[in-house]
């Protein structure tokens, strides 16, 4: 629960130096006289060293010089500054966080070591600032020599890490996985460092409980060691505003009881109105008030099912599907971003159908405006503390007490926002014991089921504890026995029906392909652009891979391309590179779609599925759904189709035909009509239609093999002669004709071949917001349809079009805007792409 006031960033000045080697520890810092041959550099936090590095155009990358080793150097930070006008004795000097042992002096004193990045500092300056010339310095120690101390080893080895010794530190793991993020850990201040008074700070220690009975909200609030001045807590929403005066106990602490009637419950986005109060703080009274807002409140219920009816979510009592992905940070190099920023992001998962973001262990919590952005956007987030797959040394009291003051300092943070709706415990800790042949009772230990869920209970008691992100099960990773890591589909190469037979109850993590990005990300590889080639060093280094293992994840997007789509890889890349680049989307695409739909469909064992990273680390073919600059890739749009609130899925039930399922998660009846065409060639053979009432939170199932007149085999299963048709097509449309929702499916399977039949037919438009509308007509099947214009984002991508079908897609500008927006409309199955030439637009 953060508290917003009068703060005085220290974000600009900064120097930073490359410390001679030798430097013993206890030296803050460079001499003046003799800064390091690189000289000193202009920085800007929170950025750690490497951001710093590339931005102020010093050091390494500006002499070309290969990247550092940054955990095996020792860097320094200095800011000269003036103390701020209007901020009194009482001034506390903040620094959010630290990366990884460090050493701050101000004005020559010392004021602090840490040794634990996700811990936040507080310190009294007040006596110490100068009025002019002040000097912060912040030192950031090699981790290398520590990690190269003798200590106890552990039970299991981590394969995505080189240094096992890593247990014993508190830090990311981002940056030493080389498997799968850039090589470069995060060092030196990565969160904001800041002046306030010590009013600024009060929030941190500010104890928030908003309850829920019935239709009443309740916000209780306690301050331990309250000033003396007066103090009133307010909740606002909309004109309705509500206060309650903070009363002083005999042992310093102010407390209040809000009531709200009528109370305006949060929801994730999918299911209702995430409704929000805006919480303020008001200290002294008459002239002398300052009213210092807090982060808004929510009022939901939430509880955690386990057992044999299933696994999952209900929120405000009703079962939630939560669908997602596992956050990545927007920049691994400086794992803080802007307000402006996280809000973008989030929106952005808000639009494609997602109410859940995953924040693992092997990342870093995010600040406040992240979880201020899910609370308004109505996403739910799974909360892991920063602990992943390492046997922790649970039992040396050092490294428990700093882990305690970092869980207490998050949980305070969290308290009241509504969108945290699980606390787990670690990421894949059981699961790694379990599969390396750790006995039973070595799977957990006391810190996951003992003193974490301690912790949490004190500060969040109303929201759930998990103690891991696959535990549940015999095996922690068996997913029809709780929540799960599922690589079925993926990297253990599985049939596509492995989703539906495995039982998969929740997927805290799934899907994880080499998935390849658009044109644009793609020049943004080293020597990129078309004539870059998938087997080149460049492309390697995007791709992801286990440590060891003697295949990475593009073997297994050529496995699905080879069993899904029937082509040689091999060959295929070696004769028309290009056309394997498009497949490798293709088929993406289709795996993420034919998975969730069997995991959305009515009846269906799982209750919530997260696809392994929302977005690259790092430019290349990485597991993201997006590229590292948030740029969508093909499988975004299939997910993005099929996750919305209300929709339409098709599954094949083999023997029982087709099914079709009607989902409609929304808190209101949706009427409408669905249809279900046949289509051969140019024609449609057969079209079924009905009118329905979709009531809400509901999903309906409808056997099309009750739909049409006589038998038709639409699954293909029985393979009495070639498929009954090329095409089954399902629409889901409002009573006045708009489109929902559209669903495939192909009975004779994705067609990997093409043809030179030119089948679609392509009008461009100007929009008024600079981007552009698409009118595209299909004469025959169109699979696969792509659109790719110069600075323009699709707002959909990578679809099927029925024959006689009209479509209308809107694209957006982004990004500096281009000469020529010229581009292609591409279909998989046809040969030759469509050429696009907006009007006023042409050639160079």
């Amino acid at each position: 629960m953060p508290l917003h006031g009068t703060r005085w960033p220290l974000r600009d000045g900064w120097q930073m130096a490359r410390v001679p080697p030798g430097a013993s520890e206890g030296v803050s810092g460079p001499d003046d006289a003799n800064p390091g041959a690189g000289g000193l550099a202009d920085t800007v936090l929170p950025w750690v060293a490497t951001p710093g590095l590339l931005t102020a155009g010093a050091w390494l990358a500006s002499q070309g010089a290969p990247m550092a080793d940054l955990d095996d150097e020792t860097w320094c930070w200095r800011l000269r500054f003036d103390k701020p006008a209007g901020l009194g004795d009482d001034a506390i000097l903040a620094l959010d966080g630290l990366a990884t042992c460090c050493t701050v002096t101000l004005n020559g004193e010392p004021l602090l070591d840490s040794d634990n990045m996700f811990v936040a500092h507080r310190v009294p300056v007040g006596q110490r600032l100068q009025d002019h010339d002040n000097e912060l310095r912040v030192t950031a120690w090699p981790l290398a020599p520590r990690l190269a101390q003798r200590r106890p080893r552990p039970a299991w080895r981590v394969p995505m890490l080189r240094q096992q010794q890593l247990r014993w530190w508190r830090t990311t793991l981002l940056g030493r996985t080389p498997g799968w993020s850039p090589s470069v850990p995060v060092v030196g201040p990565w969160r904001p460092v800041w002046l306030g008074p010590s009013e600024a700070v009060l929030s941190e220690r500010l104890l928030l409980r908003p309850m829920l009975n019935g239709d009443t909200g309740w916000l209780q609030i306690e301050l331990p060691d309250a000033p003396e001045t007066p103090m009133e807590l307010a909740l606002q929403r909309g004109a309705a505003r509500y206060r309650a005066p903070l009363e002083r106990d005999a042992d310093g602490c102010a407390k209040a009881l809000l009531r709200i009637d009528n109370v305006a419950r949060w929801w994730p986005h999918t299911h209702g109105d995430p409704a929000l109060y805006e919480a303020s703080l008001t200290c002294g009274e008459g002239e002398a008030a300052r009213e210092w807002p807090l982060s808004p409140v929510g009022f939901r219920t939430v509880q955690w099912q386990h057992n044999s009816q299933g696994t999952g979510l209900r929120v405000n009592g009703v079962p939630v599907f939560a669908r997602g992905a596992c956050w990545t940070p927007l920049d691994t190099l400086q794992p803080h971003a802007s307000d402006a920023a996280y809000t973008q992001a989030v929106a952005q998962v808000q639009d494609a159908g997602m109410n859940m973001l995953r924040v693992a262990g092997p990342m870093v919590y995010e600040p406040p405006a992240f979880h201020e952005a899910c609370d308004r956007a109505g996403v739910m987030v799974w909360q892991d503390f920063m602990l992943a797959n390492m046997d922790y040394p649970v039992d040396d009291a050092a490294f428990i007490a700093t882990l305690a003051l970092e869980v207490r300092q998050q949980l305070a943070r969290w308290q009241g926002s509504p969108s945290l709706v699980m606390l787990c415990g670690n990421s894949e800790v059981e699961q790694q014991a379990a599969m390396l042949g750790m006995p039973r009772e070595r799977w957990s230990s006391a810190l996951f089921e003992a003193h974490l869920p301690t912790w949490c209970a004190g500060w969040l008691p109303d929201t759930p504890y998990w103690p891991s992100s696959a535990h549940g099960g015999a095996w922690p990773f068996s997913p029809a026995g709780g929540t799960c890591s599922y690589y079925g589909v993926g990297a253990y190469q599985r049939p596509l029906v492995d989703a539906r037979d495995s039982g998969v109850r929740f997927a805290t993590e799934c899907l994880a392909f080499s998935q390849v990005p658009e044109q644009e990300a793609l020049s943004r590889l080293p020597g990129g652009g078309h004539a870059l080639r998938v087997h080149h060093a460049a492309w390697k280094q995007g791709a992801p891979r286990d440590l060891g293992a003697g295949w990475d994840f593009e073997d297994v997007r050529d496995h699905y391309l080879g069993t899904c789509l029937g082509v040689d890889p091999t060959a295929l890349r070696r004769h028309d590179h290009e056309r394997y680049l498009m497949l490798s989307r293709l088929v993406v695409a289709r795996v993420v779609e034919a998975t969730f739909s069997q995991w959305r469909a009515a009846g269906s064992a799982c209750q919530g599925a997260l696809v392994w990273f929302l977005r690259d680390l790092q430019p290349g073919a990485g597991w993201g759904f997006l590229d590292d600059q948030g740029g969508p890739k093909s499988a975004w749009y299939a997910l993005r189709r099929v996750l919305q609130p209300t929709t339409v899925l098709l599954t094949d039930e083999g023997l029982n035909g087709l099914a079709l399922h009607l989902v409609n998660d929304r808190a209101e009846a949706v009427e409408a009509r669905w249809s279900v065409g046949l289509y051969q060639g140019a024609r449609c053979l057969e079209m079924a239609s009905q009118a329905c009432t979709l009531a809400p939170r509901h999903t309906q199932r409808v056997e099309l093999a009750a739909v049409f007149p006589q038998f038709t085999d639409l699954a293909w299963a029985y393979r009495f002669g070639p498929p009954a048709a090329d095409l089954v097509q399902a629409v889901l449309q409002t009573p006045d004709g708009r489109v929902l929702a559209r669903a495939h499916h192909v009975p004779g399977g994705w067609p990997s071949g093409s043809d030179d039949t030119a089948s679609l037919q392509v009008q461009a438009q100007r929009a008024d917001d600079a981007g552009l509308v698409l009118e595209l007509k299909a004469q025959r099947l169109a699979l696969g349809v792509h659109i790719e214009v110069a600075g323009h984002r699709p707002e959909d991508n990578w679809f099927d079009m029925a024959p006689g079908e009209c479509r209308r897609v809107r694209l957006r500008a982004h990004g500096q805007p281009p000469r020529v927006r010229r581009g292609h409309v591409h279909a998989a199955n046809h040969r030759w792409p469509v050429t696009v030439v907006p009007p006023g637009d042409g050639d160079p």
